[in-house]
């Protein structure tokens, strides 16, 4: 059975949260004398420490209440504040599965808290029976799963996730980056029925806004609490809250550019079969590809030369680049570059 208060850190339930002006008073009408702001200028005001605003957009867009929606400095921001509401350092454990998302590492080495690596299966998706073994060690409080999953692209399987959130009794995350590409589920169906599930999500790929840093977490109203009771008072500045909010009302534009991309991937797909150069590409449920070279690095150091820059993965994946679709034009430069090596 999961108790959330038995996964949280002692020093984060004590904590008494730092209480901003534009927290204590909520109006939008009359003289602010309140928080030192500067009275004169056009952003000259804190903004939203909780952005209603923009969580009213995403009720709308995606369907989830307020209450159950966390927004962060980009997804990264979710991921670090789950290591410092729940992992004790020096102490507690993390595991995520690989390859997949360095950021975890990152994240892991920042907050001193041990990362457990389960190999994914030849089929880069989750071996049940590898990870059974870690479940009931009393030391690991996240798992984390990216799904689609970075670099692979592929989303593991849905029974597979469920099974791991069912039976261990600490928070999972599921990294959701990429999901608008996708016809695979979202695993935010499942948020009402799991109270350890944390669902995150970006506008920084399929809604194009990734200078902003807008990341989502759905989850528990419980877990969304906590997570708000630490993150910085303005994590999210005005200027970024107004470009996210303007980007859910042209949810038509969001839709035709997303169509677009995966009609560009389609083609680049066909014509990626057809190049010498590469030996094996990896089925995608994202808007990229893991493709496997004859010679990763000489591949990508001759498209570096011709000013087309994909990601080396050489040192994660043998002989494996990650390229990202881009529109016509940058498609069909990266095949003819690819077509002379």
């Amino acid at each position: 059975m999961f108790e959330l208060d038995k996964m949280i850190r002692s020093n984060i339930l004590q904590l008494k949260a730092y209480s901003s002006a534009r927290n204590e008073f909520t109006g939008t009408n009359g003289i602010f004398l309140d928080a030192n702001e500067n009275p004169y200028g056009k952003w000259n005001r804190y903004p939203d420490p909780y952005q209603r605003g923009l969580k009213r957009e995403i009720t709308k867009a995606i369907g989830i209440q307020p209450k159950n929606t966390f927004i962060g400095n980009g997804s990264d921001e979710v991921i670090d504040l789950l290591f410092r509401v729940f992992c004790n350092p020096s102490t507690d454990k993390v595991l995520t599965f690989s390859p997949t998302y360095s950021m975890y590492d990152v994240s892991a080495g920042i907050n001193d808290i041990e990362l457990i690596k389960v190999p994914l299966n030849e089929s880069f998706d989750i071996d049940l029976e590898a990870v059974q073994s870690h479940l009931s060690d009393s030391k690991l409080k996240l798992i984390l799963i990216c799904s689609p999953n970075n670099p692979t692209g592929n989303c593991p399987d849905f029974e597979k996730v469920e099974r791991i959130i069912k039976t261990f009794k600490g928070i999972v995350l599921i990294d959701e980056a990429y999901i608008n590409f996708s016809e695979k589920q979202s695993f935010t169906c499942l948020i009402e029925k799991y109270p350890n599930l944390v669902v995150s999500q970006t506008m920084s790929k399929a809604w194009g806004l990734a200078a902003a840093r807008i990341g989502m977490a759905f989850a528990n109203s419980n877990i969304i609490d906590l997570l708000n009771k630490v993150k910085p008072p303005y994590n999210i500045s005005g200027l970024n809250q107004k470009a996210a909010i303007e980007a859910f009302e042209m949810g038509e534009e969001f839709l035709k550019r997303k169509e677009q991309i995966l009609v560009n991937k389609a083609k680049l797909l066909t014509n990626l079969k057809n190049t010498d150069v590469v030996t094996k590409i990896y089925p995608s449920d994202s808007n990229f590809f893991l493709v496997e070279c004859k010679d990763a690095d000489k591949v990508y150091n001759t498209l570096v030369k011709k000013k087309i820059i994909v990601r080396n993965r050489n040192n994660v994946i043998k002989n494996c680049i990650r390229i990202t679709v881009g529109n016509a034009d940058e498609n069909q430069l990266l095949i003819e570059a690819l077509e002379s090596i």
